[in-house]
């Protein structure tokens, strides 16, 4: 039937048709009358964004990421197609992409509130609070009755540790919407942050009855409920309710299982650094300049994450010689240059000056384009798994510091085991113990290998000493760095809840120095017992400084 003509009336009925199943959330007719007139040839965009609907109801998100950009193809103006595509790119962690699709309805929609709403929460998936903030606003300002905007600042402001806001958008929400996910959530933050532990249980407990809370809800209230026992010192049912967090985080994310893991990519990393080492003894490299972008002092903050590389960026921030960039993926030109699969590093080795300049003039220009003037200031780039890419560090900019921050892997390990990150490759290894400490001791291995080989100036931080002697391991960093001593950078917890990026790490900042997580990894011994001898090495290292 696929060539034969349509009667436009017909057409026109069965298209109300459907549009008035889907309006009374009849997607099972709706979809089954979409499907057949599809199969019959006659596409359009409301068929496709039905029959999507459905799709994603089963849980086959990729296959509805298709139908809808075909949908858009066939009528980039529709709003309901083009929305609905931002969505669900959304669902499949491609942030960028929804907030493409968002920012291009709001280019021809500018006063769509909904359109902002989800701008906001594209933003929040990117790390970026503060637009994130603002679009939610703009959509309140827009529609005062936007649930989901309400729901979002409740959010933003828990994960910027500023409880007190987080309550009264959770209160106000939950008194149009009793049980409402996002808000439930905030308001057991606000009550955990104010140990008022039973509550705070008790509001998890609800949600996590509540029939209408979806998969990705239950496991944030799982994750929350862990944080709300282990506070309660119930250090065995915390472990549990962890558990249960990541396990349906790794359902939900499971599409990051499929090929080359982070963890396979890091041992591959390791092995072609090793094949390539001869080839990079210092006296063998070319010269190589080093491109500061009109900074005074360039330094890479690094690590593993959790091991304290937030607190250090924080720390220096605060200093007037001091800019930095929070966590921005800077070296992308140079990644897809040299750090593709098949791994070989000996192009890297190779590689010459006219080349080398280009991906520099790549890095400063995205470091512009964040926003930040380095001219004169000590830059500090802090991405803690920039440590994969130290090979490519040291061949553009040779002359860069080295900040390596460092902490007992058992506390690293449970750290990442419990906190809930934004999802990619790497963060989906932590959500199990022996995925994040085999990705720890692979990560390790290759930092200690490219310390010995690649001749930068190194200088390691180590999280249990500067918790016990805050003044003189910073005076020690800002001596390594060349800057005086700035006691404003003990004002840290002022100036974390205005960060643009929010990590783990922001709302406990916000509380100040804490020296309550250094040796947390013993009320968890048993099941870290089984972990321990991947670690067992990096316990007692000693430093690595020069």
């Amino acid at each position: 039937m696929a060539g034969m003509a349509r009667n436009l009336e017909s057409d026109q009925a069965m298209l109300s048709t459907v549009l008035a199943h889907a309006q009374r959330r009849d997607i099972r007719r709706a979809a089954a009358i979409a499907e057949q007139a599809l199969a019959e040839g006659f596409e359009h965009p409301l068929l496709l964004n039905v029959l999507a609907t459905r799709l994603e109801e089963e849980g086959r998100l990729d296959d509805a990421v298709r139908l809808l950009e075909r949908a858009v193809t066939l009528a980039p103006g529709d709003v309901p197609a083009r929305n609905a595509l931002a969505l669900c790119l959304q669902r499949v962690d491609r942030a960028e992409e929804a907030l493409y699709h968002v920012e291009t309805l709001l280019q021809r929609h500018p006063d769509l509130g909904f359109a902002h709403a989800n701008k906001g929460n594209a933003l929040i998936a990117l790390g970026l609070l503060g637009a994130a903030q603002a679009s939610h606003r703009r959509a309140l300002e827009l529609d005062p009755n936007n649930l989901a905007a309400m729901g979002s600042l409740a959010s933003i402001a828990t994960h910027r540790g500023e409880h007190t806001e987080a309550r009264q958008w959770a209160e106000r929400l939950l008194a149009r919407v009793p049980g409402f996910p996002d808000a439930v959530l905030s308001l057991a933050a606000a009550e955990l942050a104010a140990g008022a532990l039973e509550r705070a249980e008790a509001l998890l407990r609800e949600l996590l009855a509540d029939a209408r809370a979806g998969p990705s809800d239950r496991a944030r209230a799982h994750g929350l409920l862990g944080d709300v026992l282990d506070a309660a010192a119930r250090y065995d049912e915390a472990f549990d309710a962890y558990s249960t967090c990541n396990e349906s985080l790794r359902q939900i994310h499971r599409r990051y299982a499929a090929g080359t893991t982070i963890l396979e990519y890091t041992r591959a990393l390791t092995a072609a650094l090793a094949q390539v080492a001869p080839q990079w003894a210092p006296s063998a490299m070319p010269p190589a300049e080093p491109g500061a972008g009109g900074a005074a002092q360039h330094v890479l903050l690094i690590g593993y994450p959790r091991s304290g590389t937030t607190l250090l960026e924080v720390l220096l921030d605060g200093h007037p010689q001091v800019v930095s960039l929070e966590e921005h993926e800077l070296l992308t030109e140079g990644v897809l240059a040299f750090l593709r699969e098949p791994l070989d590093l000996g192009p890297l080795a190779r590689s010459g000056d006219d080349e080398l300049r280009v991906l520099r003039a790549a890095y400063w220009e995205r470091v512009r384009r964040g926003g930040v003037d380095v001219a004169g200031k000590v830059f500090v780039d802090k991405h803690p798994l920039n440590t994969l890419k130290l090979p490519l560090i040291a061949r553009l900019f040779p002359t860069a510091k080295i900040l390596f921050a460092c902490r007992d892997p058992r506390d690293v390990v449970l750290s990442c085991f419990r906190r809930r990150f934004r999802m990619n490759p790497a963060m989906y290894q932590m959500l199990t113990l022996g995925g994040a400490a085999r990705f720890y001791d692979a990560v390790m291995d290759f930092a200690e290998r490219a310390h010995a080989l690649l001749g930068l100036a190194w200088h390691e931080v180590r999280y249990e000493r500067l918790m016990e002697d805050f003044t003189g391991q910073m005076r020690t960093v800002c001596g390594f760095l060349g800057l005086g001593w700035s006691a404003s950078m003990q004002e840290f917890a002022t100036r974390v809840t205005g960060r643009e990026r929010a990590t783990p790490s922001t709302a406990q900042l916000a509380r100040g120095l804490d020296p309550s997580g250094v040796g947390h990894w013993q009320h968890y011994r048993a099941p870290l017992e089984w972990v321990q001898p991947v670690l067992e090495r990096w316990i007692e290292r000693p430093e690595r400084n020069g």
